[in-house]
């Protein structure tokens, strides 16, 4: 018959275990839990037969007696007989001690019946204490006890004291005097096999830890558990550690100072914060240490709300911050942007610190002063810095950078460099992004150059900012050194840094070697089908981008503001208004579109550039908000179609809007001067670009001004913006002069531009055209011959010109001369119409068009 008490007792012991959320106990856990565990384990409906197993064994401490008596009791076992005393309870929890110093030699074969993870459970089990297990009730379910039986020692093969020759564990020594040493032992083992990761080993040496550890040896237990805890954390075992957890708290080590950091620590790397939270608060600890790595985890994840209010509770409860806590409070105040919290906290460290504060708080409150926008304030403290690092310099520099102040970011760079400051890889790339934002292109490569010069090899980073440097200067040499370089680092997987290589091969005029690394790719990502839309878009290659669109779509890729923001100047090029529209309408339609101002600043640049000025109107009407390139778009468009005074009025609506204009606006007013006679305006403009809006003139402004002047007449002046810039004439610039010598006839500057022309550019046969021209326009036929003699013996042949026609149903070529298509005679009495109209309008047609007309007519 079993005993009340027991049947009671263990009922209510394992109903309270089950509420801690530990549902499952393994063999040998408590001594009033053993008849339940073992009924447990048994087939269904078992037919106990009541048999007491009371009777001592003949020599308690013999070995053989102790195997005789654990035999009796596993077939007591296996017959399904019940223990029915707590005294046989507790002798089978004493045996579960013998049953450890035989683990070794059972293990290979137990570990096949029960799984490596029972067996280290099993262990901790034997030593008297109650480890959870996370795994199902398998424990000894359908397990032969004859089975196990194989695996223990026969009378007088092996003595309890021998066990553990030829394992992998040191040798358990029963001696008293040998006790002290052997822990030792043990301890070192463990924290070594911790430290490498080898997890179930070191629980096994725990094991043994426990069963010959006195109540003298706490702090050896203590440190065993935290260098598991480390273990787990860092080999991302939750069950594991969740029972260290359990076992710490059987112990009363839970708010011990040496475990609490480390749980916390443990519980915040599975990114379960609320329960790191929990033990913090519960363990009262005054030490700073576990708050600290709380609100730390708070602001990896991102809740910078939770760490602010956890440094409240911090403080509330008497902990003093230190110079580890500040840090992360002040970088969540500047995430959270939280202006006063970030004050309040700063004036907390001059009470607890003076001005004497650590570096990193230093730093920290410069970073936060940045987040807020107050860089005075963080310049300030930068300046007051006793110390800096090249986190310090950093600090500061993003600080600037992140606002656009780029001027006194590389000043700042400079004094970095000047003050011998390390220069780390953070801050070469900070300011060679900065160049390429400032479009100083070439500045950036430069800078990337010196990073390798000083040992410092190309981050992904790096990569791509170099590449999209060689992409705006087409810089292809360079950009393959890169591409080089980035196979050599196996960086040429990075998504980004594929995307790169494919945009600067396209805007370096290679698509074949763009392609090639575009069909490379197995998983190409919206970025990727965006960045070789764009390289053939830039390339004016419609069909191709067409095709590549169509075939974007078909493999399920919906496009997004980028993709479409690519195509629509495509369709400008093309003057494929009609497809143009068609992206209006699914703009229109779709949603969350509306905020992606580089979309409708695409939409109103594709209408002015085909013409429909008024179209691209009425969508810069539409737009709640507008920037410098919505603007610049419009006044291209306006000053295209001539009407310069527009343009010049919305140019001056901008200045009033307070919306500074760059280079590019600056080129698109200048255009529209030059294409309405706006000398005086025009000249203007260009006097007061650096003084007025700080825009130093490139060699595009001047550019602007020859055409300006060269189409006014006014020859010696263009003449003289040539001889005067800082820059290097362009081939553009040579070609306007001697154009606009051809319509004004001035032959002399004609004569001396085209001299200076054919010497940059000797194969070019548009060049010999444009002079043979001018000389046509003159009457100096006799110079007319010499030129087309001149191409002649050089093997230059100027190419038909040729221009794409909207057919309705496609487009289709028109080549100059081209007789071969039905419709020639018509198309050519076309032309001659719209020739009287325009001499109708007041043009006077040139001797060479003349000769060409009859040409066609041939």
């Amino acid at each position: 018959m079993q005993k009340e008490g027991s049947k009671g007792k263990g009922n209510g012991t394992r109903r309270n275990l089950e509420a801690t959320g530990f549902s499952h106990y393994l063999l040998f856990s408590l001594p009033f839990s053993v008849k339940n565990t073992l009924l447990a384990c048994l087939p269904a409906n078992p037919k106990p037969r009541s048999i007491r197993i009371s009777q001592q064994p003949s020599n308690p401490n013999s070995d053989l007696d102790r195997n005789q008596w654990f035999e009796m009791v596993l077939i007591a076992v296996e017959k399904r007989e019940v223990l029915n005393s707590e005294e046989d309870c507790g002798r089978l929890l004493e045996l579960g001690n013998l049953f450890n110093l035989f683990l070794d030699l059972v293990k290979r074969k137990l570990s096949r019946l029960l799984g490596k993870f029972f067996l280290s459970n099993l262990v901790f089990a034997s030593a008297g204490k109650c480890m959870p297990s996370s795994s199902p009730r398998f424990v000894l379910r359908g397990l032969s006890v004859s089975q196990i039986k194989k695996c223990i020692p026969k009378q007088g093969k092996q003595s309890a004291i021998a066990v553990g020759v030829q394992s992998n564990y040191p040798v358990v020594e029963t001696e008293a005097s040998n006790n002290v040493s052997m822990i030792d032992n043990l301890f070192n083992s463990l924290k070594d096999l911790a430290r490498k990761g080898h997890l179930l080993k070191a629980f096994e040496t725990f094991s043994l830890i426990k069963l010959h550890a006195s109540s003298a040896n706490r702090d050896v237990i203590l440190h065993s558990i935290s260098s598991l805890l480390y273990s787990c954390t860092n080999l991302k075992s939750l069950p594991q550690g969740k029972q260290l957890h359990a076992h710490t708290i059987s112990l009363g080590f839970e708010n011990h100072l040496v475990l609490v950091p480390k749980l916390v620590t443990f519980y915040s790397s599975f990114s379960l914060l609320a329960d790191a939270h929990i033990i913090t608060v519960n363990s009262d600890i005054v030490n700073p240490l576990p708050w600290n790595l709380l609100i730390s985890s708070y602001v990896n994840n991102g809740l910078h709300g939770e760490a602010l209010s956890t440094y409240r509770e911090m403080v509330h409860k008497g902990v003093r911050p230190d110079d580890f806590t500040y840090p992360s409070v002040l970088k969540a105040c500047g995430e959270k942007l939280d202006l006063d919290f970030g004050r309040e906290v700063h004036e907390s460290i001059n009470a607890a610190y003076g001005h004497r504060w650590n570096l990193y708080v230093h730093n920290s409150l410069v970073s936060m002063y940045g987040k807020f926008g107050e860089l005075d304030a963080a310049r300030r403290l930068f300046n007051q810095m006793p110390e800096r690092d090249a986190v310090s310099w950093n600090g500061i520099i993003s600080n600037y950078a992140s606002r656009g102040m780029w001027k006194e970011a590389f000043e700042l760079f400079e004094e970095m460099r000047l003050a011998s400051a390390e220069v780390n890889i953070i801050t070469w790339n900070t300011i060679a992004g900065g160049c390429v934002q400032t479009r100083n292109f070439k500045g950036a490569l430069e800078l990337l150059s010196q990073m390798r010069m000083c040992g410092i090899d190309l981050d992904p980073v790096a990569m791509i900012i170099g590449l999209g440097a060689c992409s705006h200067i087409g810089a292809i040499k360079l950009g393959t050194v890169i591409h080089a370089s980035a196979i050599r680092s196996c960086f040429d997987g990075f998504n980004n840094v594929r995307n790169a290589l494919i945009t600067m091969y396209s805007r370096c005029k290679d698509l074949r070697h763009a392609d090639i690394l575009f069909k490379s790719i197995k998983t190409k990502s919206l970025t990727t089908w965006n960045s070789m839309l764009s390289g053939y878009t830039h390339m004016d290659r419609s069909e191709e981008a067409s095709f590549l669109f169509r075939e974007m779509l078909f493999s399920g890729i919906e496009p997004n503001y980028v993709t479409i923001a690519s195509i629509l100047p495509h369709c400008a090029r093309v003057a494929n208004l009609q497809q143009g529209k068609e992206f209006h309408c699914y703009i229109m339609r779709r949603e969350g579109f509306e905020d992606y101002l580089l979309l409708w600043n695409s939409l109103v640049e594709m209408y002015a550039r085909s013409g429909k000025v008024l179209s691209a109107k009425r969508v810069f009407d539409s737009l709640r908000r507008r920037d410098k390139v919505t603007y610049t778009s419009l006044i291209a468009g306006y000053g295209i179609q001539g009407e310069g005074k527009t343009a010049l009025k919305l140019f001056d609506e901008m200045i009033k809007l307070r919306i500074k204009p760059d280079q590019v606006t600056m080129v698109a007013v200048l255009s529209a001067c030059s294409h309405s006679g706006l000398v005086t305006e025009g000249n203007v403009l260009f006097e007061k670009m650096s003084t007025l809006y700080g825009i130093v003139p490139a060699v595009e402004h001047f550019s602007c001004m020859v055409d300006l002047f060269g189409r006014a007449g006014l020859l010696n002046k263009a003449k003289k913006v040539i001889t005067s810039m800082p820059y290097r004439p362009t081939t553009a610039m040579w070609a306007t002069l001697v154009g606009a010598c051809r319509i004004h006839g001035n032959t002399e500057i004609g004569e001396w531009a085209a001299e200076k022309l054919l010497e940059m550019k000797p194969e070019n046969p548009g060049y010999y055209v444009l002079i043979a021209n001018m000389h046509a326009a003159a009457g100096r036929w006799s110079k007319l011959a010499e030129v087309r003699t001149y191409m002649r013996d050089l093997g230059v042949r100027k190419a038909p010109g040729c221009t794409w026609v909207d057919v309705g149903s496609g487009f289709s070529p028109f080549v100059v001369g081209d007789t071969s298509k039905h419709n020639s005679n018509d198309l050519y009495e076309l032309l001659e119409g719209l020739t009287d109209l325009m001499k109708d309008a007041g043009y006077v047609a040139g001797e060479n068009f003349s000769l060409k007309m009859k040409y066609w007519r041939r």
